[in-house]
């Protein structure tokens, strides 16, 4: 990714300011005045040193002395404002990027999920936020008390000496060549470190969610030594990063010592020579000395603004992303129905995206049938014929390259995607469980937020659920009943429970057309039977499409389609295309055989 540099990214936060513009006003106010009283006080010690120089009565001497402490205690209210104010607004823009992101992150396609890898999702989720909340609130707060209190402490410093003030600022004038080679540098290590970050966390989220494969083939080792290299690629990129950001406050120190040598010296000079007072000797080191301070600040808030927009600029990539082949741009919503839907397929042809320059290979060509409403099609096939691939353009998990799907005679592109999925229960190949309790996965799809399976709304439909998915007898085997909570990914349940439990997350919503691929694999043959007749009169008023490997889970079906290198080859009843003799009945012999080995 091209280098971007820092101005241009980072406006990109000025929207999300926006809504706290009272407290930026307030907080940026407060960094102002506070900086502007600090520089008070080397005038009230300049008119102490001066009286006490001159004899003065001592109430001329505590008087300035008075004029500090309240100063200082004002100066110190508006930095505790300051901070309380900025670095809170930056923890605020932080969640509401975050919010904005994983918004946008739900709303694309699972084509744009094809080319990326949750461990770079996460890394940008977690640690380029960090560094862009850095640079939205504490870089702008200490950049503003760097400007402020450095153009007031010059201020002061010429109002005492003009000509001392030239010559301690002759060696700033390498700072600003400084600045903008070391903070180009910034920009590109940081990019390097969070991308070296992004891998890092991709090896160890695969690792942690694949320990059963590592440990089956005995790659403990292996992998222990693959992570120790990248995490001594990404100390080494740290390093890197490191050694620069090093270098930048020493560099600006020694410009700023530089200055305060001339100081003591031509300072020193035009005090023995009458032209300036003791206390304006010592309150010019003091302004000297705060607006050393600034100089030093502004690398390391220069640091912070490239780190933030090295990490918004990658951030930006995931905001501004936009969904491959399936856009949500559908407006019509069906009306209700209780006899499930029509589904035509119409010279449909579908590949995945390919890789630039690469020729995609057609997953599905010239489909064309039709499924009335309420009637239930089984898709059987070999591997890798398209059965899953078939149910997902159902779904729009992708859109066709080619022909169209009509829902009730409408484009399935032209209908709002919310309202059409929301009429689906699909229950996929990998039965996929949250972390939560057995009831709240059954009842995900029943509300917007999080169900709860004790409400009495809610608790007779999945009861039903589970039960038309065999499920309920395992159900109430567990300690909690419907409130046992299950481990990542639903690790404390079987295979078949788990499929057991996405058939009925898919049957609790009481769909209107219901997909299921092979979603009986993981089960034995006698509760396939007995969730096949649940089914029957589950599915009894709703559209199904059925795409299995085991053809006794598809034989009632009043319609079936086998596919062979994505094309329909043999359409029929179960009988009709037994007596056919052909790819179908050819299947369902070798099934057959494998049964009788099982069997014996």
């Amino acid at each position: 990714m091209p280098t971007v540099r820092s101005p241009r990214v980072l406006r990109r936060l000025l929207p999300y300011y926006h809504p706290y513009r009272g407290q930026v006003a307030v907080g940026l106010a407060s960094v102002v005045i506070a900086a502007a009283l600090s520089t008070l006080v080397p005038g009230f010690l300049q008119r102490g040193i001066d009286a006490i120089r001159d004899g003065a009565h001592t109430r001329d001497v505590m008087r300035p002395a008075l004029l500090m402490l309240a100063t200082a205690l004002a100066a110190g209210f508006l930095r505790f404002v300051m901070r309380e104010l900025l670095n809170g607004l930056s923890r605020r823009i932080e969640t509401d990027l975050r919010r904005d992101l994983f918004a946008r992150l739900t709303r694309l396609d699972a084509a744009w999920y094809a080319r990326w890898r949750t461990g770079d999702l996460m890394a940008r989720l977690t640690n380029d936020l960090s560094a862009v909340r850095m640079a939205a609130g504490p870089a702008l707060m200490y950049f503003v008390n760097t400007v402020a209190g450095g153009l007031f402490a010059l201020g002061m410093m010429l109002r005492l000496s003009p000509s001392l003030t030239l010559w301690a600022l002759l060696p700033m004038i390498g700072l600003p060549l400084l600045m903008l080679r070391l903070g180009r540098l910034v920009h590109a290590r940081f990019e390097a470190v969070q991308q070296e970050f992004s891998q890092l966390t991709t090896r160890a989220q695969e690792n942690l969610s694949g320990v059963r494969v590592v440990r089956a083939f005995r790659q403990e080792e292996a992998e222990v030594e693959r992570f120790r290299h990248m995490g001594e690629t990404y100390l080494a990129s740290n390093m890197r990063l490191a050694r620069l950001n090093g270098l930048m406050s020493p560099g600006f120190a020694l410009l700023a010592g530089l200055g305060g040598a001339i100081t003591v010296g031509v300072g020193g000079t035009q005090l023995l020579q009458g032209r300036i007072t003791v206390g304006e000797f010592v309150a010019f080191g003091i302004y000297l000395a705060m607006l050393t301070w600034p100089l030093i600040a502004l690398g390391w808030t220069t640091n912070l603004f490239q780190r933030g927009s090295a990490s918004l600029a990658r951030v930006l990539e995931l905001l501004d992303a936009e969904p491959v082949l399936v856009h949500d741009r559908g407006t019509k919503v069906l009306p209700p129905t209780s006899v499930g839907r029509r589904l035509s397929f119409r010279g449909v042809g579908f590949h995945y995206p390919a890789a630039d320059g690469a020729t995609p290979r057609w997953v599905l060509r010239d489909l064309t049938f039709d499924v009335p409403a309420g009637s239930t099609l089984a898709i059987v096939g070999a591997t890798g014929s398209g059965k899953s691939a078939l149910l997902d353009l159902v779904t729009r998990a992708y859109d066709p390259q080619e022909g169209e799907i009509l829902v009730d005679d409408v484009p399935l592109t032209e209908l709002a995607l919310g309202p059409w999925r929301q009429e689906l229960g699909a229950v996929p190949q990998e039965a996929l469980l949250f972390s939560e309790t057995i009831g709240e996965n059954v009842a995900y799809g029943l509300t917007q937020h999080s169900g709860d399976p004790q409400r009495d709304e809610v608790l007779p439909g999945i009861e039903r659920a589970a039960r038309t998915a065999q499920l309920l007898e395992t159900i109430n085997s567990l300690p909690d009943g419907f409130a046992t909570r299950l481990g990542e990914r639903g690790i404390n349940l079987s295979g078949g429970q788990k499929q057991r439990t996405a058939l009925a997350r898919a049957l609790a919503r009481n769909p209107s057309v219901v997909l299921l691929d092979d979603a009986l694999s993981a089960v034995d043959t006698q509760t396939e039977a007995a969730i096949l007749h649940g089914l029957r009169d589950a599915l009894a008023s709703r559209t199904a499409l059925v795409a299995s490997h085991r053809l006794s889970a598809v034989r009632d079906a009043e319609h079936i389609v086998v596919l062979e290198h994505g094309r329909v080859v043999e359409s029929g009843t179960h009988d009709a295309l037994t007596r056919l003799g052909g790819r179908y009945a050819d299947l369902l012999q070798r099934q057959q055989w494998l049964e009788d080995i099982e069997a014996a």
